[in-house]
């Protein structure tokens, strides 16, 4: 494959690009195999337009609110854009971005699970401060590790766009409209950590290849209802951007962080062509409704101090 090129002779990645498909970072247990059969693509991809069809269902008015702690549930389908099909490698069906380790699992060490544990029992269920609370609630980045790299697909707004120069490479995520700067060429600088990493590129023939670190402490935490992977600022991210044909780049990653995992990990992952424009993606930062999420937090904590003052309790 020839692919279109710039007045300076590198590859174009001109265009609008989506992630969004079926298959996850990590294998289930369901799918133990890296490559489906097409029988098992289908059953795969019918299950998944079943639960989108359930979900389309008209909401039955009689039913009445939900009661005072039930969930009122989230999203209907109308929301999500997540994909309808299962990503395509070397025109096999992948049941998982991992290629290595060989079971598709993240491989964290003993010390990395011990970090990761550290991690959850002081953020999970904490809404003390709005730094501890999630990148993609607060709208400082997105949601997973949707346009932080390795850039992974979630439920919607799954596209990115490339904007390319000489010396600079910006790679544009839709969640969250965040623009990563690639300098082409560089070095890393000594700067403090970026909500996306610092990133430096060059290129390996046609290939676009880009090494990234100096990660924010607050993007360390990516979690997703499609993935959840745990990285730090001095976690090394390479990726590298072939493009294959006219609807396709080749994207591959490789992580590296010795104290959190028993080996670096790679991925490999189709970015298909889509039509545009990108749609601003309407979540700033501090998030509106942020607020209201930690006050609710503290009217809380005033229910559960009278009730105890009511019974006789501390």
């Amino acid at each position: 494959y020839e692919p279109p090129r710039l007045s300076n002779g590198k590859p174009s990645f001109a265009g609008i690009w989506s992630k969004a498909s079926l298959t996850t970072l990590e294998r289930t247990e369901d799918w133990p195999n890296l490559v489906l059969t097409p029988e098992e693509a289908r059953i795969i991809e019918a299950g998944n337009a079943a639960f989108m069809a359930a979900g389309d269902a008209p909401t039955d008015p009689d039913e009445g609110a939900p009661k005072a702690g039930e969930d009122p549930g989230g999203y209907n389908s109308f929301w999500f854009d997540q994909g309808e099909h299962l990503g395509v490698v070397d025109g096999e069906y992948r049941s998982s971005w991992i290629v290595d380790p060989a079971d598709g699992k993240l491989p964290y060490s003993e010390n990395g699970r011990k970090i990761l544990g550290a991690w959850f029992a002081k953020s999970r269920g904490n809404f003390d401060d709005p730094e501890i609370r999630p990148n993609g609630e607060r709208c400082t980045v997105g949601f997973g590790s949707s346009g932080t790299p390795p850039m992974l697909n979630v439920l919607y707004n799954n596209h990115i766009q490339f904007y390319q120069a000489d010396d600079v490479i910006s790679i544009l995520a839709e969640m969250n409209h965040n623009a990563r700067m690639v300098r082409m060429g560089g070095e890393f600088r000594d700067v403090p950590d970026q909500w996306m990493g610092d990133s430096v590129g060059h290129w390996d023939g046609d290939t676009l290849v880009v090494k990234t670190t100096g990660f924010h402490p607050g993007s360390s935490s990516r979690g997703a209802i499609r993935h959840y992977l745990y990285l730090q600022p001095t976690s090394v991210v390479e990726e590298r951007f072939t493009r294959v044909a006219d609807d396709v780049i080749f994207y591959e990653f490789t992580v590296t962080d010795p104290e959190l995992y028993t080996q670096p990990w790679k991925g490999e992952m189709p970015l298909w062509a889509a039509e545009g424009p990108i749609y601003e993606y309407a979540c700033h930062e501090g998030n509106h409704a942020l607020p209201g999420i930690l006050r609710g937090a503290r009217v809380k904590e005033a229910d559960a101090a009278k009730a105890a003052a009511s019974s006789g309790g501390e």
